[in-house]
Parts: C-alpha cells; sequence; structure tokens
C-alpha cells in the first residue's frame, strides 16, 4: 500500500494479522481521511501491531477506516456522561454512528467489504443495545489509544499512564502471540515425533519377526541364508537403537521445551489475572466512588481465551508425548527422570486458577441495598466460550452473606449453604451471546426480602455492618474430566430498610471502597486514614454526583469542618493530618445535631437534584463560611450577592447579600432563611433570586441575569381567564420583609407588594432574613382596569395580612 505515495505497505509473515492494504480497495472514504488516520496509516509494523490490538471485537478497524472523518469530527471532544446534556448527545452520536455504518454498507459494491460492515452493524446493535453508552466510551478509549500511538511515534509527549496501559496491551498480546506460535511448532514437533515412533514400532515388529525366522531352526548356521537374515536382523537392530535413542532425546527436548512454555505460561496468566484482572476489579470498585472506569473486561477475556487455548493445547500435546513414551517402553529406572506428569499436573493447576478468576461480576448489585427493592446483577465467564461451557450453560445462583461468613469461605472455600438471607429470583441459567463471544448472566429481578445481622459491639450500628452477595455456580468440562465449583463475591454491601438510613450506609460504602486493601481479610478497613486521601475522595464523589469537582478552597473549607477548626478558620493545613472514621461521621458537629458526612451527603444530594447546572457554571461559590461570606461581600458594591451552603440547615442553601442601611449610611450584610429542597421544589432558585430587586450581582459582579437568566422559568404574562369558573390564574412570586427588603427600583413582577416588617431585635451587620411567598395573578388582557385593581389590590391585602401573623 502506498499512501500518498509515501512508503510501500508492510508485509506480514503471519495471515492472521489483519494486513493493512484491506483498507485501501477502492473505497469512497480513501481520500477523505483526516490528519489522525492519514498519520496512524504511517506507524510503523510495531506501531500498527500495537494499533490492531486496541482495535477488536468491541469496535473493529474497518469500522474506524470506513468512518474516519465523521469520528475525528465527533468523537474526538471529551464529554462528561454525568452530565444529562453531555449524555443525550453522547447517545445521539451512537445511533448516528450506527446509521452511517448502516449507510456506507449500501453504498459498497465490493461484496466482501459489504458483508463485513453489515456483520459489523449487526454486532453493535447486540452488543450495545442495553448500553449505548458503552459504544460510545470504547470509540473514545479506542481513538485517545490511537492518538497516543501517532504522537509517541513522532516524538510527542504522551501520558505515562496511557502509554503505560497501551505498553501493557501490547506487550500481553506479544506474549499470548509468540505463546501460540511455539505451541504451534510443539505440536508440528510431535506430530513428527509420532510419525518416527510409528517407524520405530514397524522395524521393533520387523526384528520380531526376522528374530522368529531365524530361531525357527529353518536356516542352517552359518549357511548364507542364516548370514543374509542374520546381517538383516542386525541391520534392523541397529536402526531401532538409533531411533529408540532419537525418540529418547525428541521426547526429552519437546519436554523441555514444554517446561519453558509453562513457566512463561505461568508468568502471563500471573500478570493477566493477578494484575490486570484485579486491577479491573479495584477500578470497578473506585467507580463506585464515582472515579472513571475504563472497563476493558473484553481485552482480559480475549486474553484468558487465549490463555486458556494455549493451556489445553498444550495439555493435549503433554498426552500426546506420555503415549509416545509408553510406546517406548522405556526401563523403569529411566522413567524417574520423566518430567512429563509434572508438566500435566502444572498445567492443570494454571487451569483451575484461569477457570476460578474468570467467573466474575460484570455488573456490581448495588452496594446500598434496600429490602424489599428490586435490584439487578451480571456475572459473567471469561473462557465459557473457549471451554465449550457455553454448549451446557451452567446455573448461577446468588445469596447473601455476612461478614464472618466471608472469611469463613476464604479460609475453607466455597459452600453452597451459607447465606445471611432470602433473595427473590436468585437462580438463572447463564446465556451465549453468539455476537459479542460471551458466556453470562443478568439477574434483573432480586429482591432481598430477609436479612438476619450479627450482633452489635459499642456504637456499631446497622449501617455499619457489611455483608456480601455470593454468586457461586458449577459445571464441568473435557468431557467430565474437570468438574469446578466456582464463586465470586460482590464487593461490600450494607442492608438498610428505610430511606434515611441511607446517608450513614453511604459512608460505609464510600469508605470501603476508597480505603480497602487488597487482598484484605473481609471486611477490614483503617479506622483512620490521611486527610489528603478523605479529600480526594471526596472530590471524586462530588464530581460524579454533580458534574464538577471541588476547589483547593472547598477541600480546606471541608477540612476545617471536620476537624471542626472554627477558631483557627476554614484555611488551617490539614494535608498532614489524620481523620478517623468517627470524625468522619460518627461524632456529631460542634453545636450541631449531625456529623460532618451528613452535612457533605445532604449538601451533595441538593446540588446534584437542584442546583447541579449553577454548580457546574460556577454560580455558586457553595463551601463558604459566614464568616467568608460577609468578608467578601463587604469589600463588594451594593446589590452583591452570593450563595452558599447553610452550617446550620440539613441539606440547605442560602443567599447572602449586600444593602446600605439609609439610617446610618453603612453596609449591612444579610443572609436568607436557608432554602431546602422542598422549598425549591416549589419553586426554583433562580426564580427566587429574579424575584429579589435587592439582589443584582452575583460575586464578584455578574449581572443576576446574565447568571442564571437560563435558569428562570416562563414568566406566565397574560393567561386568559379560566371560561369555564371565571377565576383568574395566579402564579408565586418572593419578597424580603424588613427595611431589607425596601431597596429602590421595580419588583421583578408588576403587582410584588414592596413593603413588609422585620424584627428590631435581628442583629443588623448580618440578619437571616425569611423570604415570604406572595401569590399574584396573572392578567387576562381582556379584563376591565377595575378587575384588575380589585384583583392586585387583594393579592396585596393578603400578603400584607400573612406577614402581619407570621
Amino acid at each position: 500500500m502506498n499512501v500518498n505515495g509515501s512508503r510501500p505497505a508492510c508485509l506480514y509473515n503471519d495471515p492472521s494479522v489483519f494486513v493493512k492494504t484491506e483498507f485501501d480497495t477502492g473505497s469512497p472514504d480513501a481520500s477523505m481521511s483526516t490528519v489522525l488516520w492519514a498519520k496512524t496509516q504511517q506507524l510503523q509494523e510495531d506501531a500498527f501491531r500495537q494499533l490492531q490490538n486496541i482495535y477488536g471485537d468491541h469496535f473493529p478497524l474497518e469500522a474506524r477506516h470506513h468512518l474516519a472523518p465523521w469520528l475525528e469530527q465527533n468523537f474526538t471532544t471529551e464529554l462528561d456522561l454525568a452530565n444529562p446534556q453531555h449524555e443525550e448527545h453522547a447517545q445521539r452520536l451512537v445511533l448516528e454512528l450506527v446509521a452511517q455504518l448502516e449507510s456506507k454498507a449500501m453504498e459498497m459494491t465490493d461484496f466482501l467489504i459489504k458483508n463485513k460492515l453489515e456483520q459489523i452493524v449487526e454486532n453493535f446493535k447486540q452488543r450495545y443495545a442495553h448500553n449505548p453508552l458503552s459504544l460510545y466510551q470504547t470509540v473514545q478509549q479506542c481513538l485517545n489509544s490511537e492518538m497516543h500511538l501517532v504522537q509517541r511515534s513522532e516524538g510527542v509527549g504522551v501520558d505515562p499512564g496511557t502509554a503505560m496501559a497501551n505498553d501493557t496491551i501490547y506487550q500481553i498480546q506479544q506474549q499470548l502471540n509468540m505463546l501460540k506460535k511455539s505451541t504451534q511448532e510443539c505440536g508440528v514437533e510431535i506430530e513428527k515425533t509420532r510419525q518416527m515412533q510409528e517407524h520405530h514400532s514397524i522395524n521393533f515388529y520387523k526384528h520380531h519377526q526376522i528374530s522368529v525366522q531365524l530361531d525357527s531352526g529353518q536356516f542352517q548356521e552359518n549357511s548364507q541364508e542364516y548370514l543374509r537374515w542374520k546381517e538383516w536382523r542386525d541391520k534392523v537392530a541397529a536402526e531401532l537403537r538409533q531411533s529408540f535413542n532419537n525418540l529418547k532425546l525428541q521426547t526429552s527436548t519437546l519436554a523441555n521445551r514444554h517446561l519453558d512454555m509453562i513457566k512463561q505460561v505461568k508468568e502471563l496468566q500471573y500478570r493477566v489475572l493477578d494484575q490486570e484482572l484485579n486491577k479491573w476489579k479495584r477500578e470497578q470498585q473506585l467507580s463506585g466512588n464515582g472515579a472513571p472506569f475504563s472497563n476493558n473486561l473484553d481485552t482480559i477475556q480475549k486474553w484468558c481465551e487465549d490463555l486458556a487455548e494455549i493451556i489445553w493445547l498444550n495439555r493435549q500435546q503433554i498426552r500426546q508425548l506420555e503415549m509416545i513414551q509408553e510406546g517406548l517402553n522405556i526401563p523403569s529406572q529411566e522413567t524417574s527422570m520423566n518430567i512429563l506428569p509434572e508438566l500435566s499436573d502444572g498445567l492443570n493447576v494454571l487451569l483451575d486458577s484461569l477457570v476460578k478468576s474468570s467467573f466474575v461480576i460484570e455488573k456490581q448489585p448495588p452496594q446500598v441495598l434496600k429490602t424489599n427493592t428490586r435490584f439487578s446483577a451480571t456475572i459473567r465467564l471469561l473462557v465459557g466460550t473457549k471451554l465449550n461451557v457455553h454448549m451446557s450453560p451452567p446455573v448461577v445462583t446468588a445469596s447473601i452473606i455476612s461478614e464472618s461468613q466471608a472469611n469463613s469461605l476464604l479460609r475453607a472455600g466455597h459452600t453452597k449453604k451459607t447465606s445471611s438471607g432470602d433473595i427473590v429470583n436468585n437462580k438463572q441459567t447463564m446465556e451465549y451471546h453468539q455476537a459479542t463471544g460471551q458466556l453470562s448472566v443478568s439477574f434483573r429481578n432480586m429482591s432481598l426480602k430477609k436479612i438476619k445481622r450479627a450482633e452489635k459491639k459499642g456504637t456499631e450500628s446497622v449501617m455499619d455492618e457489611k455483608f456480601a452477595l455470593l454468586f457461586w455456580s458449577e459445571f464441568s468440562i473435557g468431557n467430565g474430566e474437570f468438574h469446578y465449583q466456582v464463586c465470586a463475591p460482590s464487593l461490600p454491601v450494607v442492608v438498610i430498610v428505610h430511606g434515611n438510613q441511607e446517608p450513614h450506609a453511604w459512608a460505609t460504602i464510600l469508605w470501603d471502597n476508597a480505603f480497602a486493601e487488597w487482598g484484605r481479610q473481609p471486611f477490614l478497613v483503617p479506622e483512620k486514614v490521611p486527610w489528603i486521601q478523605v479529600a480526594n475522595t471526596l472530590n471524586m464523589k462530588f464530581k460524579a454526583s454533580c458534574g464538577r469537582g471541588l476547589t483547593e478552597e472547598n477541600l480546606k473549607f471541608l477540612a476545617g469542618k471536620a476537624f471542626s477548626f472554627r477558631n483557627m478558620g476554614y484555611n488551617a493545613d490539614c494535608s498532614n493530618l489524620m481523620i478517623t472514621w468517627s470524625q468522619f461521621c460518627k461524632e456529631p458537629l460542634p453545636d450541631r445535631s449531625f456529623t460532618f458526612w451528613e452535612w457533605f451527603y445532604a449538601v451533595m444530594k441538593l446540588t446534584k437534584e437542584d442546583l447541579r447546572g449553577m454548580w457546574i457554571d460556577g454560580a455558586l461559590l457553595g463551601f463558604v463560611s459566614r464568616q467568608q461570606a460577609e468578608e467578601f461581600l463587604q469589600a463588594s458594591e451594593v446589590g452583591t450577592f452570593l450563595i452558599r451552603f447553610s452550617d446550620s440547615e440539613l441539606g440547605g442553601v442560602t443567599v447572602a447579600w449586600i444593602s446600605l442601611n439609609e439610617d446610618t449610611n453603612q453596609k449591612e450584610v444579610a443572609m436568607l432563611q436557608p432554602f431546602t429542597r422542598k422549598d425549591l421544589m416549589i419553586r426554583s432558585l433562580p426564580d427566587r433570586i429574579h424575584d429579589c430587586h435587592q439582589m443584582i450581582l452575583l460575586y464578584p459582579a455578574i449581572p443576576k441575569d446574565q447568571a442564571f437568566g437560563k435558569y428562570y422559568s416562563s414568566p406566565p404574562e397574560t393567561v386568559p381567564r379560566n371560561t369555564r369558573n371565571g377565576y383568574v390564574p395566579h402564579h408565586l412570586v418572593n419578597v424580603i420583609p424588613g427595611p431589607l427588603g425596601l431597596g429602590k427600583g421595580t419588583d421583578s413582577y408588576p403587582g410584588t407588594p414592596a413593603t413588609s416588617f422585620y424584627d428590631p431585635q435581628s442583629p443588623p451587620s448580618a440578619r437571616n432574613t425569611p423570604l415570604s411567598s406572595v401569590s399574584v395573578p396573572m392578567m387576562d388582557s381582556q379584563s376591565s382596569l377595575e378587575e384588575l385593581h380589585v384583583g392586585v389590590g387583594a393579592a396585596v391585602s393578603q400578603a400584607v395580612q400573612h406577614l402581619n401573623h407570621a
């Protein structure tokens, strides 16, 4: 292949390797390839082999080629899938990707290319139908890895983590390819040895026949005929001795080659299972705290399948060598040096480890599990198709086990009767998905009906108690030669019966996910950890839930709150301090009835459900103390306001603003009584701010309509009177009572009362000012002026009466 006449195509000896020339068969898109794909096709042979390992069945290289311009135009921008708008855009891109491929397939005149593209489309529909975002993430990962390969080939700096991941994929695949090649070569040599052994057996029979003739007395000794037969027998005997020695040497050589190969398989299997698969499990656990999860389970399955194939072929070859040795009738004193039985046992151990380790929980059950609530989980057997387990799919059973039962399981192995509760719909048969080559089972309708708890110690609560779901199965392979019992415990779960137990339960899970050491005794976690690790965990969780992470200032504020540094301020250096589990979620904050975690969790939930867009935009300062808020506003012009999370109200948000006291001509900071989710469900925070004409500039100096305009509800301006009953519709607006609410200017809506009362006992520097809601009529354009005055007058009277009684 010549790309712009730059260099000839690379010629590969291995026909199984995808050759780049398949992409340049007159495809109408070849000349349209964009910059990245053009550079990719210039990669050297080794780099291009790495690219082939990146692209696979999950997203074939053919799809990359035929959609090159469109992919680079639409998939190179990073999207935040936690953002609903970005998520919706990603789903649209996935649908369009499939449509683009279908269109390309219809345009193709080459039958083979057309058929390949149609297969890819069908594969995508089956593989990603229930999770289209997974395809989006797969395409992005492939393009990012491809870009890093190109950058590295050009000498451009590459992120070390990504470069290491790409190198790992390449190295493992290269080792697998080498082991496959060695296995094939051994297979050829064993076949030659078998033929040698057959020839040796024929000669042995021939020698026996000649000896029978000579010993029969048919020939006289020293006769010409006798000497001729004797010479023939001696020649055959010499050939037998030579072939026997050659066969002994050949079988010994092949046994030693298998010994070296099994050592390599053992090292590679350790890397795949104990490093890469465990890394995937750890990332899966951290994703429960909001960490990004590069789900490469398909790649790991491919490695496991290759390992299973290599191990199985080596077992067969060892058995063939044993049969050859048996045919040689080697003396017993020499069989003590035979290593073949040891090799066979070693392969069986490797196979046992591979099968049991490849039974994994692809989709974890929820880690906070409420009784009598439906939940789901997905289990996959990574080597199921290679070992023909899919021909007779096994049944998988789920049970729930306690911490002590999990410890017993770790010490004594699997027991089917272990359970601490009753789960409905806990048995399912695994299914083989031909399009994806996966053997898996999805539990979609499980429900925990009853739980048996352990006795509590000290200050322990039910939200501190951890369980795990245990998924287990049994099956045979090799025509019943091997029988396996496999099991996979889930990540720790906390069982609750009421929604008010949820915050503390999530604290238990967050701490466990973040700080559990790999290979620990279930379910031990450290009692105290460095604050900096907790800060990183909180930042990760908040970003995943609310769309934007926490700043250094936010984390300093949280540290001050967690350690109760009221006197030292919220900017104290806590980087070297240790925080205990009790400080995190057991001990109430000073002068409060709730803990640090309960406060943080309530703030996070409020932001996620009602303030997410504003938090992403940076319109909320949020994590700022009352004192800091006053300092910020005192240095700002009148009418400036900011939004902060309440220190006293759990899950509350308040607005602080600066006004001018006309009597003293002094600036005064006031703070609205905090809003909770219940308040914001009635009227959103942007609409409430819009109603308050005292608030003009969002700190430091952003016009409020510029900051919040896109979040305002459409004002109901002129709504016709209900013709059926004659009533005038109305809507709610907010007013600030007291002198702080008497600012000059027009109200947000006509008819908003501009007078109120305030409590003269409130401190003048910074008041918590309640916000009143007033119902304002929606004016019918056909209403008479008299009716309008009556409607507005009645609304104002109601508001004044309400404030007098408040």
